[in-house]
């Protein structure tokens, strides 16, 4: 059955920080044309939160209850997506704003539900802004706010809760959890990123169905963990990952190396690294997935490194093997495009040759195209390990100097270009002995 929704609640303009100045035009747009067409339609989710607590939304979500096709046909700009929701997104140049109608839980036969495992895999079925409300996530998720008359309307106490910036489920957790165990990530992000708690309730059930995880895509996990560590709160969303039992379900390798550390130094560079990360989307640098992962996944990396080494493989195969195992098991859970995942096994295998101080070795892999990122990488480790300082120091400096005078610091034969420069002049004169051209191959020879 439909669960009754609690009495609406409603604030009005001069009872809320609100202000259409602070709203996206291309959203109050969208709003007032569906307005017009006679339809009803609010501001919802992250939007109406985020302005309650003075924050610019970056992404306007609109709820109505038009439908996807007559959305479309009110916005010439306008395209509908979506199958296991349907959606309208309005677009304006780079922003779009994404226009969902009122959807409810029960199915009368009109609408389209499918149903897999107990995880709704398509769910079109339409409702009333009542049932809308109580079958969105959290409680402050579901505040609506309209430009008929500048109110904030709140079916299920989430003013009040984001006033006191609690996260707060919608209807009972442990159910929900089990309808889209996704759900227990994106509390921990959404409590990273406002600085919410989640009320005791919500987090109750979390350590007992982190393993649900499991039946999650993938995919859907690499997504959400770029979500966790690269908006800017990636510390604190790993602390409370850990905190809610969540770390072994969603990164097995990373939280079975950090028990085993009986030092502390792998959680250490984890968090140095994910501290970095947030500081550069603080002053809108980029981080990149690769040496996120890098970081994320050095802790079972160095341990898995270390056991075939003592088994007594080569290096360069134990580097090897390490990567490959121990990306082939967190793939089970959180699946790292190829695009990714061989730049942070380049960052991992980088490491040993920073020991290596030959002259020839030294220029190759200052040439690599890795390098830049493996140093990085280095020196994040030496901010953990005061024993990798004067070789993360020693790169630093060798960064700086010419190629000419790096090489002569350096045992080893001298680089070519230096050897032209100390030759003898009579050596200069002699005649170069000619080149036999290779002879191109003819198409269909099969050279």
């Amino acid at each position: 059955m439909q669960p009754s929704p609690p009495a609406l609640r409603i604030i009005p303009r001069d009872q809320h920080p609100i202000s259409r100045k602070n709203i996206s035009p291309n959203a109050l747009r969208v709003l007032y044309r569906l307005n017009e067409a006679g339809f009803g339609a609010y501001l919802v989710g992250g939007a109406v939160r985020d302005l309650l607590l003075g924050q610019s939304p970056k992404d306007y979500d609109v709820a109505t209850d038009a439908t996807p096709e007559q959305v479309k046909r009110l916005f010439r700009n306008c395209r509908l997506i979506g199958r296991r929701f349907r959606l309208a997104h309005v677009v304006y140049g780079a922003e779009i704003i994404e226009v969902a109608t009122f959807r409810a839980n029960d199915d009368d036969g009109s609408g389209d539900r499918a149903v897999e495992n107990g995880r709704l895999v398509r769910d079109n079925v339409y409702g009333t802004i009542e049932h809308d409300a109580v079958r969105r996530d959290f409680t402050a998720n579901a505040l609506y706010y309209g430009v008929s008359d500048f109110a904030v309307r709140d079916y299920v106490g989430g003013y009040d809760d984001v006033m006191a910036r609690t996260l707060r489920l919608i209807g009972e957790p442990a159910e929900r959890y089990r309808e889209d165990p996704v759900r227990m990530l994106r509390a921990v992000r959404l409590a990273a990123k406002l600085g919410f708690s989640i009320d005791s309730a919500s987090a109750e059930p979390i350590p007992a169905l982190a393993p649900l995880l499991a039946e999650a895509s993938n995919a859907r996990l690499f997504d959400e963990a770029l979500k966790l560590f690269m908006a800017g709160h990636g510390a604190r969303s790993f602390e409370l990952l850990e905190h809610h039992g969540l770390l072994t379900d969603f990164l097995p390798d990373t939280a079975a190396a950090l028990a085993l550390d009986g030092s502390g130094l792998c959680r250490d560079l984890v968090m140095a690294a994910l501290h970095g990360s947030d500081a550069r989307v603080a002053e809108d640098k980029s981080v990149t997935p690769a040496f996120l992962f890098a970081a994320l996944l050095w802790p079972a990396y160095a341990q898995d490194l270390q056991a075939l080494l003592q088994q007594g493989h080569d290096m360069v195969v134990a580097e090897q093997r390490a990567a490959d195992h121990v990306t082939l098991r967190q793939g089970s859970r959180i699946a790292i495009p190829r695009r990714f995942s061989l730049p942070m096994h380049e960052i991992w295998w980088m490491q040993s040759r920073f020991a290596v101080r030959q002259r020839k070795r030294v220029f190759r892999l200052m040439e690599h195209p890795r390098f830049r990122a493996a140093f990085d990488f280095l020196q994040l480790r030496a901010s953990v390990v005061p024993e990798l300082r004067a070789e993360s120091d020693w790169w630093a400096q060798a960064q700086t100097l010419p190629p000419d005078q790096l090489a002569a610091q350096l045992p080893g034969k001298t680089p070519p270009a230096v050897n032209r420069e100390a030759a003898p002049d009579e050596d200069k004169n002699k005649p170069r002995a000619r080149r036999r051209r290779r002879r191109r191959p003819s198409a269909g020879t099969g050279e």
